[in-house]
């Protein structure tokens, strides 16, 4: 005879199941969020014009277990100075490397190094935080020479060191939201990107999907 089963049993192993479905997805997530990749959003404008105030970016935290950090490379990283907080700054001297700033050129073992994505302006934010004078430095190993875009308002490898490789938390991948975030009344980033969407005209549409470089 086949076995009956009681209504309000078939209901709590419904729950049951609902239950752990939901508890797998959040420690999936949570697996997720330490291991693979993070959510970021750029809170200043020190990396401009690559990177705006409201980009939210998704970092890769895998992908220097398969290749070296490369020079040019946009990475998130435990602030040397007070480790609660996240930078992104991007690698601009490597170990083994001699670097030296003069004026508004970096020198890489004498010769000057190419920077298409670096902005200077007439004022700096940081005063004589942010020397244009410096150097040679001799890079030692395990360590990075960092630096902003926004070569005048970039708290960086100038002013605070060099940046051990321990404190590399990924690199920056793609953007995949982007919102005018001085007009929006919310700090969580769900509750931010909701109040974009429902105001189409705060979303940088434009930026979405876009490779980080």
């Amino acid at each position: 005879m086949p076995r009956r089963v009681d209504g309000r049993q078939q209901k709590r192993s419904a729950w049951r199941e609902y239950a752990e479905s939901l508890i797998v997805a959040v420690l999936l997530a949570l697996a997720i969020r330490a291991f693979v990749v993070q959510a970021f959003v750029i809170p200043s404008g020190s990396m401009l014009p690559t990177l705006r105030v409201g980009d939210y970016l998704l970092v890769n935290k895998l992908v220097y277990l398969f290749r070296p950090i490369r020079r040019g490379d946009i990475i998130v990283f435990k602030f040397p100075q007070d480790e609660t907080r996240d930078f992104i700054k991007r690698v601009v001297g490597l170990p083994g490397e001699t670097l030296e700033i003069r004026g508004e050129q970096v020198l890489i073992d004498g010769q000057i190094l190419r920077e298409p994505y670096a902005v200077y302006t007439e004022s700096s934010s940081f005063g004589s935080a942010a020397p244009y004078h410096l150097g040679p430095i001799a890079i030692p190993p395990g360590h990075l020479f960092m630096m902003g875009d926004n070569r005048d308002n970039s708290l960086d490898s100038r002013s605070w060191g060099l940046l051990d490789e321990s404190k590399v938390v990924g690199e920056a991948s793609i953007i995949y939201f982007s919102v005018r975030s001085a007009a929006i009344p919310y700090d969580a980033i769900l509750p931010r990107i909701v109040y974009a969407v429902t105001h189409p005209s705060l979303t940088r549409w434009s930026r979405i999907g876009r490779l980080v470089r």
